[in-house]
């Protein structure tokens, strides 16, 4: 090998090798502190890309996850509302059962229909009951009682078990990360309280009626009253007060009491219908995000015990090279020693 000054082969060889070592060293310890196998694109291209578009998927699948739970919360909050409604009317119609006792005169009777005005009153607070400002509850003529905040109402038409067509309203609730209505949707019901209670209009107020087929009066805006024949306008005041409330509990039957009882425990099984499917929906979601998140992580997480391993080696040479490159350096010496200085 020949003696030069000018160039030392050895020196920059070891220079370079120390640059490489002093590199994997540091994206060793990037990878190590951060826990991550792919600290930057260049590591691994392909990967990288993966396990982008899985971590987006993952934050949409959490994101339509909490929107189910919010809508197993809507359903929760109007079957509760549904509960208190069922309760006053089987209140009312044990007051109608009293009513009928033999023994009971017309004072006993006005006492009665006291308590019954003032159930009908809460039922008509239970019906604008809302949900983070969004209705639990609509009536056929919904466009007149939705503000334009609330999200639309899908409506539609179906036939009871009595084979009448009543109204049905519901509300669409998406539930894949896709945001696309055929891959997976569920219709929250949103009850018709018109349907269920016998809600009519009466001069705009509501009126709680209890509409049969037994009744055999009909004021200007269609509202049936039990047992009580004459003219709409003295209908309007003998029969209702000045709230539009029915003044006597005598103005419905006990049928129309039972028929009402039906109507809401069918709404009830709705609703307990609509939350398990929620809740087979929000088990599906979560099983998609631990698997969609352990796909995610072998593609993002390092290996700790061998990036340990890997830092250590690489550790070592970077001081080896070091060592070596300051040694290559002391190869010029030589020459001074030919030289005989």
């Amino acid at each position: 090998m020949t003696l030069t000054v000018n160039t030392n082969n050895a020196a920059t060889t070891a220079a370079f090798n120390l640059s490489r070592a002093n590199d994997d060293l540091r994206r060793s310890l990037a990878r190590l502190s951060s826990g991550n196998r792919i600290v930057d694109s260049r590591d691994d291209p392909g990967g990288m890309s993966v396990a982008y578009k899985l971590n987006s998927r993952l934050k949409r699948t959490e994101a339509v996850r909490q929107n189910v739970q919010n809508g197993t919360s809507y359903l929760q909050v109007q079957d509760g509302a549904l509960t208190s409604a069922g309760t006053i009317v089987s209140r009312m119609s044990e007051l109608r059962a009293m009513a009928q006792d033999v023994t009971k005169n017309s004072s006993d009777i006005e006492n009665y229909s006291k308590e019954f005005l003032e159930l009908q009153r809460q039922l008509g607070q239970i019906y604008r009951e809302k949900f983070n400002g969004v209705s639990l509850f609509s009536v056929s003529d919904s466009s007149s009682i939705r503000p334009p905040a609330e999200p639309p109402l899908n409506k539609g038409q179906m036939i009871d078990g009595n084979l009448n067509q009543i109204t049905v309203f519901s509300r669409s609730l998406l539930t894949h990360d896709s945001g696309q209505f055929e891959n997976g949707n569920i219709s929250i019901g949103v009850t018709n309280f018109e349907n269920v209670f016998g809600l009519g209009k009466l001069d705009t107020r509501y009126v709680v009626s209890f509409a049969g087929e037994e009744s055999n009066l009909a004021n200007a805006n269609g509202l049936n009253v039990q047992n009580y024949s004459t003219s709409a306008s003295t209908a309007n005041a003998e029969v209702f007060n000045d709230e539009g409330f029915l003044k006597s509990i005598l103005f419905v039957s006990m049928g129309q009491f039972v028929s009402t009882i039906e109507r809401i425990a069918d709404a009830r099984a709705e609703n307990g219908a609509e939350q398990n499917r929620l809740l087979m929906v929000e088990e599906l979601l979560s099983m998609n995000m631990t698997n969609i998140e352990a796909a995610h992580g072998r593609i993002m997480d390092a290996d700790i015990a061998l990036e340990s391993t890997r830092f250590a080696r690489h550790n070592v040479l970077v001081q080896a090279s070091a060592s070596m490159v300051a040694q290559a350096n002391q190869l010029t010496n030589i020459v001074m020693t030919v030289l005989g200085r």
